[in-house]
């Protein structure tokens, strides 16, 4: 992985957390997305998995 600590560039997506990704509506995904990869970087994760993205469906009600 090439992230840097500041995380200033994209986190890494795995390809079962794509997935999960697209099953949100087209018209919030742009908005579910950021709020994910802001989850993932509380957590100091490097990269964004299928439980990360649970935990903010979870966390956002949806």
């Amino acid at each position: 992985m090439l992230n840097q600590p500041n995380y200033s560039d994209e986190l890494f997506w795995t390809t079962e957390a794509q997935l999960k990704l697209k099953k949100i509506p087209y018209f919030v995904r742009t908005q579910a997305r950021q709020k994910i990869e802001k989850l993932a970087r509380a957590a100091q994760l490097e990269e964004v998995t299928p439980a990360i993205v649970e935990q903010a469906r979870i966390e956002f009600g949806q």
